[in-house]
């Protein structure tokens, strides 16, 4: 049998998926790639934050999955809205990239030492909101497009700065061009950001066993509690809210920010437990930020 991979057709999603049929090949299959357009490749003009649309770069590759034309779909985990598809189910998460933002300035500044009033291209009201309180004197640029779309818009001096995911920086083979990396504390990273999702139909027992071993455990229990926090605060990936989560010294640390879109108010809160009970980690983390006001922002 050749497994079939659902992709999106971007550089990015391309290699992710490759990533995957490289590790499958490996391991004695056959694999196909299937580039499959979503409603988010289509609107490339519309700002992520009117679209509205949840799952707006996985709707049509879930339905691919659903209606058996392809085995296995691959996303960024970031872009996986919180609850899945009757049917399909999260089944490997690999080893995890840098889930950290990364920021990239035209002249080599840090994030500090960008100009009064500068411009940064980014379309996240999450990184906004946590850059606003950090520079309330900064403009927002919001840029749509993949990676090389938006290093060409920094490049032709649309912005002074780009703040984009590390891991998409390494994984294009541009890391050598961030200038800054934000800690947690100062960005707290996307629900899932920098790990894989290889998503399956529920009863595809063959499938499951195939990509089982590229499930990295540590990785899969952080975004399972990361993933927690979103439901029980009911927002999306184009949401001011944030968490992240790290197993360390054998225990399981999440932390979850929600803010307000201008950077004003930032309602943070940090759970830890067990990993074996990501779930219950991330909803004490959801808790804590629904205790402080959350509601109010999402």
């Amino acid at each position: 049998m050749t497994i079939r991979i659902g992709s999106r057709g971007s550089r990015l999603a391309l290699w992710q998926a490759r990533w995957v049929a490289e590790q499958l090949q490996a391991a004695g299959h056959s694999v196909e790639i299937e580039i499959i357009k979503t409603s988010g490749d289509r609107w490339e003009n519309v700002p992520l934050t009117a679209s509205g649309t949840k799952g707006l770069f996985i709707k049509e590759i879930e339905e691919a999955l659903l209606q058996e034309r392809i085995h296995v779909a691959v996303h960024s985990l970031k872009d996986l809205p919180s609850e899945l598809p009757d049917g399909l189910i999260l089944g490997a998460v690999p080893e995890r990239e840098d889930p950290r933002d990364a920021l990239i300035s035209r002249d080599g500044r840090s994030f500090r030492d960008l100009p009064q009033g500068a411009r940064v291209g980014t379309g996240s009201l999450r990184r906004q909101s946590q850059l606003h309180a950090l520079r309330p004197d900064l403009q927002f640029v919001a840029l749509r497009g993949n990676v090389d779309t938006r290093l060409s818009k920094l490049d032709r001096g649309e912005c002074e700065a780009l703040v984009l995911a590390a891991a998409g920086l390494n994984r294009l083979g541009y890391g050598h061009r961030v200038t800054q990396y934000f800690l947690e504390q100062e960005v707290c990273p996307a629900v899932g950001q920098g790990a894989l999702a290889i998503e399956i139909r529920e009863g595809d027992l063959a499938i499951r066993t195939a990509i089982e071993t590229l499930d990295s455990p540590v990785a899969h229990q952080a975004v399972r509690a990361e993933r927690a926090v979103l439901r029980a605060l009911g927002g999306g990936c184009q949401l001011p809210l944030a968490a992240y989560g790290v197993v360390e010294n054998g225990g399981l640390r999440v932390r979850g920010v929600v803010a307000a879109a201008d950077g004003s108010r930032i309602l943070s809160a940090v759970a830890s437990g067990a990993p074996s009970d990501p779930e219950t980690v991330g909803g004490h983390v959801a808790q804590e930020l629904l205790r402080k006001g959350a509601k109010e922002f999402l």
